[in-house]
């Protein structure tokens, strides 16, 4: 059976010793009085729940999966989701990032980024019952009409009542354009909404007492494709005005999907016949709202394989430092033994080490988005409100898409580091590689991340966002550019963001002539964009680390040993994970002909 220790000491250096989270919290006035404190003894309970609550649930709740009743259409969850669900609300879980103002406890994003990573190493099937919630909420909160925020945003924060985003029809995936679902005004101001949607996520269960969902459908004038699109909010059960539970409505699970993984969550086929829906923000203006639902969630998702990353490197760590076999190659390690552990083997290094670089390269990430969000939408200063808005849009195709990938890069070698008893279920190893996979599929694929970020929020303004961010390298390179014990980290960021410029000018340029070259190029180029992003980081991260051994060293003591595994960790990165860059870079240079020109092969 696999284990699980929240990793609080490697959030706490991220926030407060490379972040510094709490000056920045000083210049937000609704965080000015957060401390250090606070923080910390939240998220030791939140590792608390984490472990003792949900990861116990893991396994046998992937074994078990969902039901449907076919008569019914009422979904049961696997045994003890809705008795830990009902002890996430008591604990007042679900409110902890929440607008005060409809009883939320006001929490930064980035303790509530910190929390979910645990619950998604914890138990990620049963974290997408509550996670799913936030972009409904977050939706809501911004576009929603007072009417509806009173009618929804209490219940959905206190966790009573939980949300979905309904998007998806069975004829097209991310071309929502293509959708059918119909929705018909009525005399009294509502909607009657028909069709079908399918893939979503926590749409049917029977955890909470409603169930909100978010729902795109075109109005019956509405123009064709994508600006046809409007969103509206389809409660399960229609709310009285006294706020009390009133009648079913039109919406039901017709089906459950049948999943490689992700078992315990309900995937669920949503039929809408004649359901009553009210519309949010303006006719045919609904990817407003959708895109802060998606934006939301595919944080959540990069998340998602940051606490699959977490738990597998560090079952597979364990493992590695017990079982024994064959002897090391410079000689015998354990002489007391008739093999040696086979943490002592190169390679067995290598996955371990992947795993540790992703999983900490990807806290760093996740955490400065968050605080990126936190001044996009509270910081008095306009500049610093503008400036983190481009900024976080850039981050959060890299954030979704190169997390992920790397969570699939991860749980592979951490199984494959068990060998033969990683394939066996009893182990949990496979069950993280199997939970992490649709992590590259859903809230739009990764090669439509890659488009993303390329297409839009690079050469969409000829690069000027990739350039703020290039300067935040350059100011690090500046700062620490004289300094002997920084050269190997800073080195390769420097040289790398150097190396952008002409890489995306020269990838632009192709892409105006022939647009299939900035879709043969996308993929690479984001990972690409990734290493330089997680590069600057752990320069970072490194900096911090070397910053506390000088001062043991001058005060005679010895170092905390978090500091040498750190520095460690980013020696690994910069040797043997960055320098995927160059082989990147020349694969986008091969261009779209090798890619197009195939119809023999593809014959």
């Amino acid at each position: 059976m696999p284990t699980y220790n929240p990793p609080l000491r490697d959030m706490q250096f991220v926030m407060h010793e490379v972040l510094n989270v709490v000056d920045d919290f000083k210049q937000i006035p609704k965080y000015a009085e957060m401390d250090v404190e606070t923080i910390n003894a939240v998220l030791e309970e939140g590792g608390k729940f984490a472990t003792e609550v949900i990861f116990p649930l893991n396994i046998p709740g992937d074994a078990e999966g969902c039901t449907i009743d076919q008569t019914t259409h009422a979904v049961t969850t696997p045994k003890g989701f809705k008795e830990a669900y009902k002890t996430y609300v008591e604990g007042g879980w679900a409110a902890l990032g929440c607008d005060p103002e409809f009883g939320g406890q006001g929490l930064p994003l980035v303790v509530n980024s910190m929390f979910y990573e645990m619950l998604n190493s914890a138990n990620q099937a049963w974290t997408m019952y509550p996670g799913l919630t936030h972009g409904a909420y977050h939706a809501l909160h911004t576009y929603g009409t007072p009417e509806q925020q009173q009618t929804y945003l209490h219940k959905m924060t206190s966790g009573e009542w939980t949300g979905t985003m309904c998007l998806t029809e069975p004829h097209c995936g991310t071309d929502l354009g293509l959708m059918r679902t119909k929705a018909e005004p009525q005399a009294d101001g509502t909607y009657k909404i028909t069709g079908n949607k399918i893939f979503i996520s926590a749409g049917e269960h029977d955890m909470a007492d409603n169930i909100i969902h978010l729902v795109l459908a075109r109005l019956t004038d509405a123009p064709p494709g994508i600006k046809g699109v409007s969103l509206f909010v389809v409660p399960k059960f229609n709310v009285n005005k006294d706020g009390s539970l009133g009648s079913r409505n039109g919406i039901y699970c017709g089906g459950l999907e049948h999943k490689m993984g992700i078992k315990a969550n309900a995937t669920a086929q949503i039929v809408l016949d004649g359901a009553v829906g009210t519309l949010i923000g303006q006719p045919n203006k609904g990817m407003q709202g959708m895109f802060v639902m998606m934006n939301s969630a595919r944080l959540g998702v990069g998340n998602q394989s940051l606490g699959l990353t977490e738990v597998a490197y560090q079952n597979a760590l364990a493992y590695a430092k017990d079982r024994l076999q064959m002897r090391s190659l410079t000689g015998p390690k354990a002489k007391d033994k008739p093999a040696d552990p086979i943490i002592v083997h190169p390679d067995v290094r290598k996955m371990l080490l992947t795993a540790k670089a992703y999983a900490e390269g990807g806290r760093m990430l996740q955490a400065y988005c968050a605080m990126l969000l936190e001044k996009e939408h509270g910081h008095p200063d306009e500049k610093v409100r503008t400036e983190s808005g481009e900024l976080i849009a850039m981050l959060t195709p890299i954030a979704k898409a190169f997390l992920t990938d790397n969570g699939h890069i991860a749980t592979n070698a951490c199984m494959q580091v068990f060998g033969g008893h990683g394939f066996i279920k009893e182990w949990g190893m496979e069950q993280f590689v199997r939970d992490n996979r649709i992590n590259m599929i859903y809230e739009g694929t990764n090669t439509i991340q890659s488009l993303d970020l390329l297409g839009r929020k690079i050469l969409g303004n000829n690069g000027a966002t990739l350039k703020k961010f290039g300067k935040l390298v350059g100011q690090l390179v500046e700062e620490e550019g004289v300094n002997e014990k920084m050269a190997e980290f800073i080195t390769p960021i420097a040289i790398l963001g150097d190396q952008m410029t002409k890489f995306t000018t020269e990838i632009g340029f192709k892409g105006f002539q022939n647009p299939d070259e900035v879709g043969a190029a996308a993929v690479d180029y984001l990972r690409v964009a990734g290493h330089l992003v997680f590069g600057y980081f752990w320069a970072r991260m490194a900096q911090v680390a070397l910053r506390e051994i000088s001062a043991a060293e001058k005060e005679g003591r010895p170092a905390d040993p978090f500091y040498g595994a750190k520095l460690q960790t980013a020696r690994f990165y910069f040797g043997k994970l960055f320098p995927e860059t160059a082989t990147l870079m020349r694969t986008a240079r091969a261009g779209s002909k090798v890619l197009m020109d195939t119809d023999l092969a593809l014959a």
